[in-house]
């Protein structure tokens, strides 16, 4: 079921090419034409999991006195957001520099390489970005449980 639903999705146009690259430019292109709409995806993961992280600082602090999952100071969650950006970019840029490697090594295999990993690695960046968030909540969650038990 999961990989029949990724398989529609890789279907889509944002996802695919209607013709294999034919040089490096048109590759470079193809990965460059999505980097915005990658970044704002990711981003709003980024803005999801800093939601659940705000929210279960400020539900701890509440009940238990401890923001956790608020960084002290604050700027360094500020900080830790611009370098994973960053970040994310020089890796998003690695997608087609491999694509090219890959095509000049294995060209027979490479024609469909940089619709997969685009596809594999803008579901892994989602992922990955929504972590942290998740990993707050969840240690939140049993921190706040072994509170209310132990009333």
């Amino acid at each position: 079921m999961l990989f029949d639903g990724i398989r529609r999705i890789t279907k889509l146009r944002f996802f695919s090419r209607n013709k294999p690259p034919q040089s490096t430019w048109q590759v470079i292109a193809w990965w460059e034409a999505r980097r915005v709409p990658y970044n704002l995806l990711v981003g709003a993961m980024g803005a999801v999991s800093t939601a659940m992280c705000l929210i279960t600082a400020i539900l701890c602090e509440h009940y238990l006195g401890d923001p956790i999952g608020l960084p002290d100071p604050p700027f360094l969650a500020i900080l830790a957001v611009i370098i994973y950006a960053v970040m994310a970019n020089v890796c998003y840029t690695g997608g087609w520099v491999t694509e090219l490697i890959v095509d000049k090594v294995w060209p027979k295999e490479g024609k469909s390489f940089g619709t997969i990993s685009f596809s594999l690695g803008l579901v892994f960046s989602m992922l990955l970005t929504l972590l942290p968030g998740v990993l707050i909540v969840v240690v939140g969650a049993i921190r706040l449980l072994m509170y209310a038990v132990g009333k």
